[in-house]
């Protein structure tokens, strides 16, 4: 009988922050991005992505860092409830920078840290019993409480049927045999923690190694010596990790590593070492756990080391399920694997967070129409702002804390707002063209790249182009040039990008229109998340836009219907001409709903509560037309 959970793995949780700044000194590094770390809790992420179960035993500490770690698992799909926090001690940290090819200088900051407290008591029983398998880690035999809680599990594990694997994870520094400085040096023999270590052996199942972490495992400073004193304590299935060289599966008596198995091999890049080990940990796991052959588990975990050592970061890099698969089935591969377009937009659809199913969004990220209103009233512009916010307040009215609403706000005006915004959970999207540019021109952004950085990481980048299939040749490549700017820009920041495409407004609207222009912009190599298309006059035009994007991208999130200030009556039956087209998730609506209210507040003609009142009457409309719709549909 299949188990809950496939995996539990124990130990080491930190929270990983890599220099941005590739080939400096750690000395010299001026930005850092943020992961999850440690081997266990990379392992469990890892697995998670490959379509195990798993689930991680470790302790946080209470505080942001902490929470970062609980959340970021969650939306990994990793089980939590054996994630204790402690509330006396901080989340252990690591600073990391890629120096020279293989050069990876670290700091631990491990002081009396959360993950190091792990004791008996942390340890279910209940969730060890709910596992195929645990993995114990070296690390965290170091210590008297953290060796007491991983013997326990192996107690438990083995109780229950359960498998025993063992992560040899030797970091000299973190048994205090190096100096903090050294937290890259891999490999300090000590008899002391050999003994430590070769006392768990006999329990293991599998055992996996580097070439220095069998040496300590073994006591033994050649590779095939200890491997052989392995053997002689443990009949587990031993990995030997060979780096570039791949790796060696040994199953039964060793008496050369011509005895062991390899798998498929990747000749690529080096990047980064840092956190393959625990990549291959996860195909391996993958693989062994799912009952394949040695040689099928070594391919497996090979090809998620490739993946790990050519990106710079740990647990953010490591494949999905859909993007090994494509790895795999790939006859050639490319060196310089990260930058491998297809598999780069897998791991990009695939590893984003959530989104929405359905998407009803007020769209209130118009400047120059608001202007308009502000000046005709003699007003200062300065009040554009506190509008946004009454805007917000409509949309946070109608929506009454339901997922699938949203609003579309500017950073000139709405910076209010946004807070406001993300205070009620709502999908953001904000603009980034400069208000009615043809050819498209970005709105006081010269450098797209650093200018998103400073987004939230769930704001979506939102893009306005106005383009039609009969533009001169001249006009398109230059709105074509900027479209690829902005995605190479949204991709590079790690925010997702809904492109805006309004046809009708410069040439004739006929079934092929959009969908020509969509095919366009696939052919160009960008493959936005989302799309915010104008309504079409048929369904055939539908039809076409549909199958142009599920030829291109099955991972694309969707399409929303954008308004064009038209009267309501013609939105409910532009709704109703897409009620039965899948790919239409919503709609983002903004003049027909608060451009009466603009007008006669920014004149005085009515108050705040009014304004909100009436914006919310008019989104409500729409939420309850699109609700209809879509509810029509479904019943026939």
């Amino acid at each position: 009988m299949a188990k809950p959970l496939d995996v539990v793995t124990i130990g080491r949780c930190s929270v990983d922050l890599y220099g941005q700044q590739i080939g400096s000194r750690l000395e010299d590094i001026a930005s850092f991005a943020k992961s999850v770390g440690g081997c266990p809790a990379n392992i469990a992420i890892g697995t998670a992505r490959l379509g195990l179960k798993s689930a991680l035993l470790t302790r946080v500490g209470p505080e942001q860092m902490g929470g970062f770690v609980r959340e970021q698992l969650a939306r990994e799909g990793v089980e939590t409830k054996g994630v204790t926090t402690d509330p006396e001690r901080l989340t252990a940290l690591v600073l990391l920078a890629v120096e020279d090819e293989g050069v990876s200088p670290m700091i631990f900051y491990r002081t009396d840290c959360a993950d190091m407290a792990l004791c008996e008591e942390d340890v279910s029983e209940e969730l060890i019993a709910s596992a195929a398998s645990i993995v114990v880690t070296g690390t965290h035999f170091s210590k008297p409480n953290t060796e007491a809680a991983q013997l326990k599990a192996i107690r438990i594990a083995k109780a229950n049927g359960g498998k025993v694997v063992f992560d040899v994870d030797y970091r000299p520094n973190l048994w205090g045999l190096a100096g903090h400085a050294a937290g890259f040096e891999r490999y300090v023999a000590s008899d002391a923690v050999s003994k430590k270590l070769q006392a768990v052996l006999p329990d293991c199942d599998l055992v996996v190694g580097t070439e220095e972490e069998m040496m300590i495992a073994g006591g033994v400073d050649d590779p095939l010596e200890a491997l052989k004193a392995i053997r002689a304590v443990s009949s587990a299935t031993l990995v030997l990790k060979r780096g570039a060289m791949g790796c060696i599966i040994f199953e039964g008596p060793i008496s050369s590593l011509d005895d062991g198995i390899a798998g498929r091999g990747f000749p690529i890049e080096v990047f980064n070492v840092l956190g393959a080990g625990d990549a291959f940990m996860s195909g391996l796991l993958a693989g062994w756990l799912r009952g394949k052959s040695p040689a099928e588990c070594a391919t497996m975990a090979n090809a998620c080391g490739a993946f790990a050592v050519s990106r710079l970061l740990c647990s953010p890099e490591y494949p999905t399920i859909a993007e090994l698969d494509a790895f795999l089935a790939k006859s050639e591969v490319k060196r310089r694997l990260r930058q491998d377009e297809d598999l780069n937009h897998i791991h990009w659809a695939t590893t984003r967070r959530p989104g929405p199913e359905r998407l009803m969004a007020l769209a209130c990220d118009h400047r120059m129409q608001i202007e308009e209103i502000a000046d005709a009233a003699g007003v200062s512009r300065d009040r554009i702002e506190d509008f946004k916010v009454l805007a917000v307040e409509a949309a946070a009215a109608v929506a009454g804390g339901e997922p699938g609403f949203g609003v579309l706000l500017d950073g000139t005006y709405g910076r209010r707002a946004l807070f406001k915004a993300s205070a009620h959970g709502f999908w953001i999207g904000r603009p980034v063209e400069k208000p009615g540019s043809r050819p498209l021109d970005f709105d006081q952004m010269a450098d797209l790249g650093s200018h998103l950085t400073q987004w939230p990481l769930d704001h979506v980048i939102k893009c306005l182009c106005f383009y039609h299939p009969d533009d001169s040749a001249d006009l398109k490549a230059r709105q074509e040039r900027e479209l690829l700017r902005l995605y190479d820009a949204a991709r590079t920041a790690g925010r997702e990008l809904l492109v805006e495409i309004i046809a009708g407004k410069h040439g004739p609207l006929a079934d092929d229109t959009v969908a020509t222009i969509v095919e366009r912009i696939y052919d160009l190599g960008i493959k936005p998340d989302w799309w915010k298309l104008e309504p079409q006059k048929s369904a055939a035009a539908w039809e076409r836009i549909q199958g142009v994007i599920a030829a291109h991208d099955p991972y694309c999130r969707g399409i929303v219907l954008l308004g064009l200030e038209a009267p309501e009556a013609e939105l409910a039956e532009a709704f109703q001409a897409v009620a039965a087209v899948p790919m239409v998730k919503g709609f983002a609506v903004g003049r027909t709903i608060f451009s009466d209210a603009a007008r006669r507040w920014f004149a005085g003609e009515i108050g705040d509560k009014e304004a909100v009142d009436d914006m919310a009457r008019r989104f409500g409309t729409l939420v309850s037309a699109w609700r209809g719709s879509r509810e029509q549909a479904k019943a026939a």
